[in-house]
């Protein structure tokens, strides 16, 4: 039976996920996969691993059929055949050749869906479910990617345990069965037979207790190694900071609430700021994405001397999500930060866009098969680091989608940022699963990247993180609400950031390359003992 188990296998992947949250599932999940490819042809792994990324990017992915049902159906039929074609490159057999290739061809797999096509989709990756168990150290290690790794190389550690300890347990009862038979030695033997076939059965077990024993040992020496690394260095200062949430509906593909009514709950909810913090504004004070939302260019506007006034009056550095209309086809998606003197001190420009939500690639082409009205206007693509330089901090900014991504939070590190901002916005997802994989996302790239890390939504989540994936404060979905928080600014660096996903990618590549090696000198060694024999 190939589905069922398959299928559990996706499943169980998908509920460690935000909002289920049940981390520790993704490890029999994975190990459950591991174990039911064994042995089987090329053709029916492919078909096991495309039913396990079902059960898992079904429900993972299940927002996307709030914006198209088609187009859900087929962006999840793609992202299920990454699993597949990462089952396909697995050996099936020995076990020791398929407990190296799995978990990196699983790795690989994820390192290929999160960047093609179109940038990829992390949204609904292994490595969120993390965010919350043991294991999220060794992000500053390698990332992501070394998560997605850690869940696998459990998973095959814990599956090759039970393998061995049902193995024990069955062959204990054959040898016992065995003893109570009077057999003689075949003749010219020399030996009893049934010796012989209890210690080769007990080998297969051992084979496997050994695998278990090493995938447990080398993951558990990897987290403690993570625990110690690198992971920002101590504080050289601290920003009192407020992410300001202005509230309102939440699941409207584009928002039937005018502009003006979005920033004047901006500018509400930060007067309520003033009032919960007693007069003392915080340093810094981050509002959303797209909270100020504009037919012409920022500057020179009504708006911009609006925050500027802002910015001076709270004495403030101020920092706002800001889009543009700049043609009839394109539109700039940026923060903007002021100083607490009113000038526009910094600004980036959103570099990762939404494929289909801020932008349609091909969109010629697209537009033949389907309706584009819902995204008019296609994000020009912005360019730089992310580094925001402040009076409050050098700020390492990534807008909403670009949490998701590992390589859009590091340059800005490496640039100086000392503490990270998300303005980010929410509002189109009824219900809490993006919210909360994006709170996950955050976590990771706060340890990853050794950062303090403050989010403002306009409806939520808005939250507070620390560099040791902490999360100091969040908000509650579609409320009016202040997040405080007082973060510490660093300058060191993680090894993460040092060296990025290069070694879990060379890792990968010799641990699959290695398990083919294996399996091609056990295949050889068979028909060479196979032509002996006859």
């Amino acid at each position: 039976m190939v589905a069922l188990p398959s299928l559990v296998s996706g499943v169980g992947l998908a509920l460690s996920l935000p909002p289920w949250g049940f981390w520790i599932i993704a490890f029999p999940a994975a190990g459950l996969l591991w174990w039911r490819i064994g042995g089987l042809r090329p053709r029916t792994r492919l078909w096991a691993g495309w039913l396990a990324g079902l059960g898992c990017y079904v429900p993972g992915l299940v927002w996307v059929r709030s914006f198209t049902a088609p187009g859900a159906v087929v962006l999840i039929a793609i992202e299920a055949a990454f699993m597949a074609a990462a089952c396909l490159v697995v050996p099936a057999g020995p076990t020791v050749a398929r407990a190296m290739a799995f978990p990196a061809a699983m790795t690989l797999a994820e390192a290929v869906r999160t960047s093609w096509p179109f940038g990829g989709l992390p949204i609904g990756g292994v490595f969120l479910g993390q965010a919350d168990g043991p294991l999220l150290g060794i992000a500053r290690l390698g990332g992501p990617l070394s998560l997605n790794l850690a869940v696998f190389v459990g998973g095959v550690g814990l599956a090759a345990a039970v393998e061995a300890a049902v193995r024990t347990a069955r062959d204990g009862v054959r040898a016992r069965a065995f003893a109570t038979v009077d057999a003689a030695p075949p003749a010219g033997s020399g030996h009893g037979g049934r010796p012989g076939f209890v210690s080769g059965a007990f080998a297969g077990a051992g084979t496997l207790t050994l695998v278990a024993a090493v995938a447990v040992v080398g993951l558990s020496g990897v987290a403690v190694a993570a625990d110690h690394a690198p992971d920002g260095g101590p504080a050289v200062g601290v920003v009192s900071a407020a992410a300001i949430q202005g509230g309102g509906p939440r699941g409207f593909r584009t928002s039937p609430i005018h502009t003006s009514a979005v920033l004047a709950a901006q500018m509400s909810a930060t007067a309520t700021m003033e009032q919960l913090d007693h007069g003392t504004t915080p340093r810094l004070v981050l509002w959303p994405e797209d909270v100020v939302a504009l037919d012409t260019p920022l500057s020179d506007s009504p708006e911009e001397a609006s925050l500027s006034d802002l910015a001076r009056t709270l004495h403030t550095t101020l920092v706002v999500g800001v889009t543009e209309t700049v043609s009839s086809t394109a539109f700039r998606n940026e923060v903007v930060a002021f100083g607490p003197d009113g000038a526009l001190v910094s600004r980036f420009e959103k570099v990762h866009r939404v494929p289909f939500g801020e932008y349609v690639p091909y969109r010629s082409f697209f537009a033949h098969l389907g309706n584009l009205s819902a995204v008019p206007l296609d994000a020009v693509p912005g360019t730089g680091t992310g580094l925001l330089p402040t009076p409050a901090a050098p700020l390492g900014a990534m807008i909403s989608y670009e949490i998701f991504y590992a390589d859009r939070g590091r340059p800005s590190v490496r640039a100086g940022a000392q503490l990270l901002i998300v303005p980010t916005n929410t509002s189109s997802y009824a219900t809490s699963q993006v919210p909360t994989q994006e709170i996950a996302a955050a976590k990771v790239q706060a340890v990853q990247l050794g950062r303090d890390l403050l989010q403002a939504a306009p409806t939520g989540y808005s939250a507070a993180v620390t560099n040791r994936g902490v999360l100091l404060d969040r908000s509650v979905l579609g409320a009016r609400q202040v997040v405080f928080a007082t973060l510490a600014r660093r300058t060191g660096t993680t090894v993460y950031v040092r060296f990025g996903d290069v070694p879990v990618l060379v890792l990968s590549g010799l641990a699959l390359a290695g398990g083919w090696l294996l399996a091609g000198r056990r295949r050889r060694a068979d028909v060479h003992r196979a032509d002996v024999q006859s």
